[in-house]
């Protein structure tokens, strides 16, 4: 994970990424491309979500392959993105000058959109903040490449509005079901130059690689407003438990069994400890916010948080063994060390356990 789970999600619709032209998209794990092995295009299975009609019905969107289009965001990557150079955070100011008032945080890992530069700063967007901070604490070019592609996520969207998932990566396989408007999908690998592999209802399926565009996604920053309010919403959580309406540390030991049965659920128990472990060393470290609520509902963190499960979770039924491991992980045990991130296991360097890799 990037400053959590770095997952390489199929998808369309939803924006996330800071410094991306496109508005609608969803995360994608960056660990599968170490090498940039990336898919190439076929002939899509595109549907009409409405009606789920053959793929004939949907006109072509782009003339560029899937390989060009990796290749196109690199490039674009290499030339207007800026990576905090930081161990906490980064002040992003409203001017080019360290007395200007201050407008948000860029924390550890996080990037943001080169807009302007003058006599040693640079002007930035990483979501919805702009704003000036000071070169120093910045890198850019290569340099900020190669940090983002050590923590950020590609971004797989879907020209067109609906897709099979197949049971095997064969036109005539049976159908899992469909991904469609703000739907994700955990990106697994690339099986050949047409199929890809992910992540469906805990079972392997097949989606087709035409269709699909790229960006690369880098965690956002924030502003004031959005840190002054969850604040107060912080504060707001501590008084009503005072009052006995509601057990904060209940209340967040439940909301870290609902993430770690969303990212390791079909995990082994040590597995589920080590995420539960991944976000108390965040709450430890100073890099990030302070309190478990915060650290999953972080802008562009876990991507169950962003996407809505880890909240329907909470409210159904949340894995007693989930809960177990989330009570260990408050109590201070780790099987990972002092991790911060993890992410699906593959060609990223670190404690492998089960399915992930830990750092």
């Amino acid at each position: 994970m990037n400053r959590r789970n770095r997952l390489l999600m199929v998808a369309a619709g939803l924006f996330l990424c800071p410094y991306l032209f496109a508005a609608e998209e969803i995360t994608v794990q960056a660990s599968e491309k170490g090498g940039y092995d990336f898919p190439s295009t076929g002939i899509a299975e595109v549907l009409n979500p409405s009606v789920f009609a053959d793929h004939t019905d949907v006109e072509v969107q782009t003339s560029l392959d899937i390989n060009e289009k990796f290749e196109a965001e690199q490039e674009r990557m290499e030339q207007e993105l800026t990576m905090a150079n930081v161990q906490n955070a980064l002040n992003i100011r409203a001017e080019a000058t360290e007395d200007s008032d201050k407008v948000g945080l860029l924390y550890k890992d996080c990037g943001g959109k080169i807009l302007e530069q003058k006599s040693g700063w640079t002007k930035l967007q990483s979501g919805n903040l702009i704003g000036w901070a000071k070169d120093e604490y910045l890198l850019f070019g290569e340099d900020a490449k190669e940090m983002a592609e050590d923590v950020g996520n590609w971004i797989v969207t879907l020209d067109a509005e609906a897709v099979r998932v197949r049971m095997e990566p064969d036109d005539q396989a049976d159908v899992y079901g469909f991904i469609a408007y703000e739907d994700t999908l955990e990106f697994i690998e690339t099986v050949d130059d047409r199929w890809i592999s992910v992540e469906y209802n805990d079972e392997i399926g097949y989606v087709d690689s035409d269709y699909i565009n790229v960006k690369f996604h880098i965690d956002e920053g924030e502003t004031i407003d959005v840190i002054r309010v969850r604040e107060r919403e912080e504060a707001e959580r501590k008084r009503k438990a005072n009052r006995g309406a509601v057990s904060a540390d209940a209340d967040e030991l439940r909301l870290l069994g609902a993430l770690i049965y969303c990212e390791a659920g079909n995990q082994s128990y040590d597995g589920m400890v080590g995420v539960g472990a991944v976000v108390m060393n965040r709450v430890k470290s100073g890099a990030y916010p302070n309190t478990i609520h915060s650290v999953i509902y972080a802008s562009g963190q876990f991507t169950p948080a962003m996407t809505g499960k880890v909240a329907r979770v909470y409210e159904g039924k949340v894995p007693d063994l989930c809960m177990q491991a989330a009570q260990a992980a408050i109590n201070g045990e780790t099987t990972v060390g002092g991790a911060t991130h993890f992410r699906r296991a593959g060609k990223r360097e670190g404690f492998v356990l089960g399915d992930h890799v830990f750092w």
